[in-house]
Parts: C-alpha cells; sequence; structure tokens
C-alpha cells in the first residue's frame, strides 16, 4: 500500500512539473498566463490519458509481447481519438473565452495542432517509459543471477548438511539397541537417500518417481524418532509418473511436518502427490499443539529458502499457498509441468 501511495505522489509531481515547464515554455506575451495555463493543461489532459492507456494496457499488451503492428495501429488510433476530442474542448475555449466575436482557427486545423503535439510529447513520455522499463529489467535479470548463483551455492551446501546427517545417525545408533531390523531398514533408507542428494540431485532435474521416492525413505527415517501416536499418511496417486521434476524441491516441507507436528495422540502428518491434466498437486500438512511453532514455520529460512527456489525455477508456473491455525500447518503447492 505504502509502495503504491508513493507511486502516486511520483506520478503526480512528474506531471506537475512537466505542467509548469510547459507553461513557462510555452507562454506567449499577447496571451494571458491564464491562457497558456488552460491550453497547456488541456494537452496535459490528453497525453496523460494516451500513456496510461499505453503504459498499462497497450505496451504490456502487444509492444511487449511483439505484436508490433497490431501495437502501431492502437498507438495511432489513440492520438487520433484524444485529438478528435481536443477539437469540441478547444473551439469551446477560443469562442467563449481567448478569442470571443473573432474568426476562429477550423475543425481541421485544430484537429492537426492538437494531433501533432499530442503525438510527439506521447512519443516522448513513453519512450521515456519504455527506456526505464528496460534498465529496471536488466537491473532485474542481474539480480535473479545472483540469486540463482546464491542458491544453486545453497544447494550444494545443503547436501553435505552436518546437521542432517548427524540427526540420521543418532537415529540410526538409537535403534540398534532396540531392534536390528528396524536399524537395518532405516540405514537403507539413509543410504538410498545419500546417493539420491550425492548422484541425483547434481542434475537440473530428475524423475518424479525418484523425488518420491526420496521423501518415502525421509519419513521412514523420521517415523521410528516420533511417538508411536503418530501417523503419517504417504499418497501419491497412480498417474504421477513418467515427467521430471526439480530435486529436492519437497524436502523442506516434509521436514517441517515432521519438526512441528504436535505430540500425543490424533497427531498427524499428512502427505499427498496428485495430477491433474498438466499440473503436479503437492501437500503437506501437519497437526501441532504449539501456536508459536506455527509461526516460526511460516516465517522460517527453509519456507522462505522454498519460496525463492520456486520462484526461480518455476516462475509464474507455480502457486504456494501456506494455511495455518493454532492447531494445523498445510502448505499447498501447484506446479504447471512442461511435459513432451
Amino acid at each position: 500500500m505504502r509502495k503504491n501511495k508513493n507511486a502516486y505522489v511520483v506520478h503526480a509531481l512528474a506531471w506537475g512539473a512537466l505542467y509548469l515547464f510547459w507553461v513557462m515554455v510555452f507562454q506567449k506575451r499577447a496571451f494571458a498566463i491564464s491562457h497558456t495555463a488552460t491550453i497547456e493543461f488541456c494537452y496535459l489532459v490528453f497525453i496523460a490519458i494516451n500513456f496510461y492507456y499505453n503504459v498499462y494496457f497497450a505496451i504490456p499488451r502487444f509492444l511487449y509481447k511483439r505484436k508490433y503492428v497490431r501495437y502501431a495501429l492502437l498507438f495511432v488510433c489513440g492520438i487520433t481519438i484524444a485529438a478528435i476530442l481536443r477539437v469540441p474542448v478547444a473551439a469551446y475555449l477560443n469562442s467563449a473565452y481567448f478569442f470571443p466575436g473573432k474568426p476562429q482557427p477550423s475543425y481541421q486545423a485544430i484537429f492537426i495542432t492538437s494531433f501533432v503535439n499530442i503525438l510527439l510529447w506521447t512519443l516522448c513520455i513513453v519512450s521515456g517509459k519504455i527506456i526505464l522499463d528496460r534498465f529496471r529489467f536488466q537491473q532485474q535479470l542481474e539480480q535473479i543471477t545472483k540469486e540463482k548463483s546464491k542458491v544453486e551455492m545453497e544447494f550444494l551446501n545443503a547436501q553435505f548438511n552436518p546437521h542432517f546427517l548427524f540427526n540420521s545417525l543418532h537415529s540410526i545408533f538409537g535403534n540398534i539397541e532396540k531392534q536390528n531390523s528396524t536399524a537395518r531398514n532405516m540405514l537403507l533408507n539413509f543410504s538410498e537417500m545419500l546417493r539420491y542428494q550425492l548422484y541425483d540431485c547434481n542434475r537440473t532435474s530428475v524423475p518424479i518417481e525418484k523425488e518420491i521416492n526420496y521423501l518415502q525413505n525421509y519419513v521412514h527415517l523420521q517415523k521410528p524418532r516420533k511417538e508411536e501416536d503418530l501417523t503419517v499418511n504417504f499418497l501419491v496417486e497412480d498417474n504421477v509418473r513418467g515427467f521430471e521434476i526439480a530435486p529436492l524441491l519437497f524436502i523442506t516441507f516434509v521436514e517441517n511436518a515432521f519438526k512441528y507436528v504436535g505430540s500425543g495422540l490424533g497427531s498427524e502428518v499428512n502427505i499427498e502427490f496428485r495430477k491433474n491434466e498438466n499440473e503436479l498437486l503437492f501437500t503437506c500438512s501437519n497437526t501441532t499443539d504449539h501456536p508459536d511453532k506455527i509461526e516460526r514455520t511460516s516465517r522460517g529460512i527453509g519456507l522462505n529458502n522454498a519460496r525463492r527456489r520456486l520462484a526461480l525455477q518455476y516462475g509464474d508456473r507455480h502457486e504456494l499457498a501456506v494455511n495455518e491455525s493454532e492447531t494445523f500447518f498445510a502448505v499447498n503447492l501447484k506446479i504447471e509441468l512442461n511435459e513432451n
């Protein structure tokens, strides 16, 4: 909201400065300053309308999408309509206030003058806006490149996260004396996870089957560390196969679910993968008995990094929704797939 208010102020100041510039430059000794101010204000209104028409409609929908002929036609039509609308306004001002009882300029002359002036000034202002947009685009591109490099570095570092390794080893050793079969299964899950991280995750995309298998191994590794009352539901629909996804895309959400899940009877972790035409739908939810945990989860570094990575990897092809309450936390992720 504050950003919008600042933009309104900047626009108002810019138009005001341009208006004062016109009044000072085009003021003639033969005319009163009120005469010049009225004429220039009339021009300002029609030029401003054309400017916003171009900036918020014609340019993004046609010029930036390389529909140059359509944009040129719309641009000329906008100038023509503005010039036509100015003709009766200028004719009325001339006859009623500026030159009453004197010969009046023809409608054709007013139209030509209006068309040329509106055309030139709209071209200048719109060109300035396009140059500014290009400059901002270059800055954003450089920022995205830096962010991508940083995320890639964090991604590589995450593959050798000692915190994760020590937690997993502690879980394995804690179960060796209790149940050898459980310990062996956990060690197998752990080795498969390491193999996936070390040998598969150096690619930009991996089969969805491998990514889901990695998450299932993580769930099998974490569940024995939790209380027996914890219920874990892991659902994968049959059509979720045969396509690729960015590696380690969902692990942050699953880790958070196990980290912040509540204790006692009724505690749940739910993980679900569905596919609807060319969209992958992922849901991860957990119950909790500590509202402050929910707040930490929704604002945590891990979730923020996941948001950044999704923005870099999928841009506007994804939707991430976080739903939270005092006893429940859920993440819903929708990704548009590029299937050949």
